[in-house]
């Protein structure tokens, strides 16, 4: 006999893939009725414009049609008003970890993309220099655990993290920036790194819980590509307070930060703005602007998500080499002076 209790258990084995927890648990699943065989409810979505409504509601009726004496599912779809939505994606949540004692983290932002290639990892390095130029003590925490390129741009070598009981203590650059990243840790910087997704996420939750950051005004999180393991563990671990989305002008690369954006409306976590890299190419000699990877779709993008558009990075072959000679801290560029200023607007620290 099909009875409310059978459904829900059956439902609870059903994910939203982009939260990582059940239907049932996420309180999606409401106006349950179950009449001669059918069984009809509302899909009730975080956001309106959830992109894998279809795939949830498609799994949802595979999963109940299994069931004995079930002939029709029949799902409509609704929407979460704020408040439902900040209770579910909260009740979610583990509480978030005690720092070690010696540490005072101020602000913690994360920098996204969701599209590899876009020069993420770089824009992070430079704004994290910047940062440290305007007098703040900035960290970053490498969270692209089989990706890492964060220490390659300041030149820090592999096998730099040291630790004892009281904890991992991160490896430092002459500006004074503090950084934890997985290539600290091998012993070669190209040992390949082939983890599973669990352990990637209890490495980032290690640099988060046992590193010795001491006091930081900001920390920046350099995220991997894609919406998956890694960023969910920071989004939902970590106490982020906005994230800066990396981009190209190119449209193929705005279809995939506008996956990253949608999985940021529904956790509820501010986009402080978008950088578009490699957006023009400047003539030494004469200073004009060539568009070499395309028109810019960035500022319509903005647009949609109800953001700014921070800044619009130059392709610069003198910064690439000074990228790939570990010395981003030598980088001078007016583009990321302003995000910076951006950045210490919003920690309500002003130059």
């Amino acid at each position: 006999m099909l009875t409310t209790e059978l459904v829900l258990q059956a439902l609870s084995n059903v994910q939203d893939p982009e939260l990582g927890r059940d239907l049932v648990s996420l309180n999606m699943i409401r106006d349950l009725v179950i009449h001669d065989g059918t069984i009809s409810f509302t899909l009730q979505l975080t956001i309106p414009s959830c992109p894998l409504k279809d795939h949830m509601a498609k799994d949802a009726r595979e999963t109940l049609m299994k069931l004995p004496g079930v002939r029709q599912v029949h799902i409509e779809f609704g929407s979460m008003t704020a408040e439902e939505r900040k209770e579910v994606l909260n009740n979610g949540k583990r509480s978030l970890p005690k720092l070690n004692t010696m540490n005072r983290i101020e602000n913690v932002f994360s920098v996204m993309s969701g599209k590899g290639g876009v020069g993420k990892s770089s824009v992070t390095a430079m704004l994290a220099v910047e940062l440290a130029r305007q007098g703040q003590k900035v960290g970053i925490l490498d969270a692209d655990i089989t990706g890492a390129s964060i220490p390659k741009l300041f030149g820090l070598p592999a096998g730099g993290l040291r630790g004892g009981d009281m904890g991992i203590l991160p490896a430092i650059t002459p500006l004074g920036i503090r950084i934890v990243s997985s290539n600290l840790m091998l012993k070669e910087e190209d040992t390949t790194v082939a983890w599973r997704g669990p352990l990637i996420a209890g490495m980032i939750q290690k640099f988060w819980d046992d590193v010795l950051w001491g006091k930081i005004d900001t920390l920046l999180v350099d995220l991997p590509p894609g919406t998956s393991d890694a960023t969910l563990t920071v989004m939902q671990n970590l106490p982020i307070k906005g994230v800066m989305l990396v981009t190209t002008p190119q449209e193929l690369s705005g279809l995939v930060v506008r996956k990253a954006a949608h999985l940021l409306n529904r956790l509820d976590i501010p986009i402080l703005g978008i950088v578009e890299n490699m957006s023009y190419f400047r003539c030494p000699g004469c200073d004009e602007e060539y568009p070499i990877f395309g028109p810019s779709h960035s500022a319509q993008l903005a647009t949609d998500f109800e953001t700014t558009l921070f800044a619009r990075l130059p392709v610069d072959p003198a910064i690439a080499e000074l990228c790939d000679q570990g010395k981003v801290e030598q980088v001078q560029l007016p583009e990321i002076m302003a995000l910076a200023a951006q950045i210490m607007l919003e920690t309500k620290i002003h130059l």
